[in-house]
């Protein structure tokens, strides 16, 4: 119970910190990497808008733009329309025409502008440096002038800002339609400049419309006017030709036939280049922008932020469902449930996208992955401390070093069955211990059996053995199983030379202690054995069985008081490194003929 009180706590914070980072877009540069990434996706350009482009060519050719006439302009007006049967539709300056530069030339712009009946010019609002919100609660900058075109041409042509916004991040993905401009007056005359003012790309759409006759739709925006711009193309997508080339007569006009056409600064010097969603590290003109606009308004394609309270809600009883089921679900399973919940929520949010209405994508699986990490790490930690519960109580069978080389390489089964292998056999018992337990309290004979029995495993462990089982004063271990162990048979004689040893000292406490004298008799033996579990799924007894382990008990059944038994099997494998006193020839039982036996006495360690 308490546990599920901890996972509701947790889930709750998980859908807390959903709702807050959707609604305040706390992590803003990343949802915007995310979301550009997957909303700002090529959607191909349309072929009827071109670009003409004032590029290093262009500037090689005539000189820096700020030394030009505005006569020029006026050519390249007459070179797109010379051709009476395939003018361009509109021809739209993404160039400011403020002031006067020379009277001749600001004549001629103008005329020529009059004459096509078909020119969109720019003008540009001067904002103010400092940050106020608006009635949405969103942080903008308000204009304070516009910086106008000459009174001439202002007269003949329509004129839009070229302003475009720029995220927090520096990008631009988002559009003022319309800008109020009640209050706001000309830089250059001090008049007003009326109640609204159009964009740029608005204005030609509309300029668009009327001359072919259709119905210009009305796009969405957000309570701050703003909408967001779906971009058709990446930078240098849309066609490009050098102004140099048109005006020279390079290129046939008849290519410009019907298309709408802007003129604008193609060349980095300039500096009218801008970072875009999918643009990478390369920028993208403002001519290219108001021509990705452009096709945004013919097409009907853009979208605006939904209500962010409304999908926060939402998103967070998902985070909130999507950390119980990690908190309670498997590793697999809750990865496919994150890997399901993340993609779900993303096509959802592109279909909306792509049908208008944009929300923050990224928080969602941002905190469900969080929240799958932490989930991990908690399943992590419960197993590891499951497995050191197992391998704890594995220490009390098997010697320390072997328990760590399991833990270690993790790769020790638990199922039925057996294998054979070489093993020795070690069995040692307490000499005069039934005669003992009918004299004393039964609490003493345990606590003197708790002494040997703690000096037999010590002596075991000390020497890598596998302590197999306590059978009442007895005690069993295998060598060399179940892991591999060098000089197994050797390290078998070892333990039970320390077993009689040590037995011989702990004998005089016990003496003084009780009045009681008891000792330990010893056997062992080698050869092959069959080892595994032995029993059924629910109890299962991992042990050695087979003649040598019987043989091993015939020793230890013979042997007197301090006496270590070994066979002839073991004496030959150890002969140069222990030394032994012959006992003979012993009648073991169960066996048909003499078995010869060994006494050691010594070990070369």
């Amino acid at each position: 119970m308490k546990n599920n009180w901890k996972i509701l706590i947790e889930a709750v914070v998980a859908g807390l910190l959903v709702f807050l980072l959707t609604v305040f877009n706390l992590l803003s540069p990343l949802d915007y990497m995310v979301r550009d990434k997957l909303y700002q996706m090529p959607r191909g350009i349309n072929s009827n808008i071109k670009i003409v482009g004032i590029d290093e060519r262009t500037l090689d050719a005539y000189g820096p733009i700020q030394t030009w006439s505005r006569g020029r302009y006026a050519e390249l007006i007459k070179k797109l329309n010379e051709n009476s049967d395939a003018k361009p539709a509109l021809i739209g300056f993404d160039i400011l025409f403020s002031g006067y530069v020379d009277e001749e030339g600001d004549a001629a712009l103008a005329a020529a502008c009059e004459e096509s009946g078909n020119v969109i010019i720019v003008n540009n609002l001067i904002y103010d440096d400092r940050m106020v919100r608006d009635s949405g609660g969103e942080l903008i900058k308000r204009v304070k002038s516009v910086a106008e075109p000459y009174e001439e041409i202002s007269n003949v042509t329509n004129v839009g800002y070229s302003n475009v916004a720029q995220d927090s991040d520096g990008v631009v993905r988002r559009i003022i339609p319309t800008e109020n401009m009640e209050g706001i007056v000309n830089e250059q005359t001090g008049e007003p400049v009326g109640d609204k003012c159009s964009m740029f790309s608005k204005v030609m759409y509309e300029r668009y419309c009327e001359i072919n006759n259709e119905e210009a739709t009305k796009i969405p925006t957000d309570r701050s006017g703003r909408s967001i711009i779906n971009y058709s193309g990446k930078p240098g997508d849309y066609e490009c030709m050098s102004m140099v080339d048109v005006l020279e007569g390079k290129i046939d006009s008849k290519a410009f036939k019907d298309s709408v056409v802007l003129i604008g600064a193609y060349a980095p010097g300039m500096q009218d280049n801008f970072k875009v969603p999918g643009g990478g590290s390369e920028q993208m003109y403002g001519v290219e922008i108001h021509a990705n606009i452009l096709q945004s308004y013919l097409e009907n394609r853009f979208a605006i932020s939904g209500n962010a309270i409304a999908f926060a809600i939402i998103t967070a009883l998902v985070a909130f469902a999507l950390h119980i089921a990690f908190r309670k679900l498997n590793v697999w399973q809750s990865l496919l449930i994150l890997l399901a919940a993340s993609g779900i929520e993303v096509f959802i949010c592109v279909t909306l996208n792509n049908k208008g209405t944009t929300y923050n994508i990224v928080y969602l699986p941002l905190i469900a992955f969080i929240s799958f990490i932490y989930a991990l790490a908690i399943h992590y930690a419960i197993e590891k401390a499951k497995k050191q519960k197992v391998i704890n109580a594995f220490r009390k069978y098997v010697a320390p070093q072997i328990v760590e080389e399991i833990s270690k390489k993790g790769d020790f089964t638990i199922e039925l069955g057996g294998q054979n292998k070489d093993i020795a056999v070690l069995f040692v018992d307490i000499r005069g211990f039934t005669t003992m337990s009918e004299a004393l309290e039964p609490e003493t004979v345990v606590e003197i059996l708790n002494e040997y029995l703690s000096l037999t495993t010590k002596s075991i462990f000390d020497n890598s053995g596998t302590l197999d089982k306590f059978v009442g004063d007895a005690t069993m271990a295998v060598f060399n199983s179940p892991f591999d162990l060098p000089d197994y048979e050797f390290k078998a004689v070892c333990a039970a030379m320390d077993i009689v040893k040590g037995g011989e000292e702990l004998e005089k406490v016990l003496f003084e202690k009780y009045g009681r004298s008891v000792g330990f008799g010893v056997g062992v033996n080698c050869g092959p054995a069959v080892i595994g579990n032995v029993g059924c799924e629910f109890r299962m007894d991992f042990t050695a069985i087979g003649d040598t382990v019987n043989t091993a008990a015939r020793l230890e059944a013979n042997a007197k008081k301090g006496q270590v038994l070994i066979s002839d099997e073991v004496y030959r494998r150890l002969k140069d490194r222990i030394e032994v006193k012959e006992v003979g020839e012993l009648a073991l039982k169960g066996k048909s003929k003499g078995f010869m036996v060994y006494e050691v006495v010594k070990v070369d360690r």
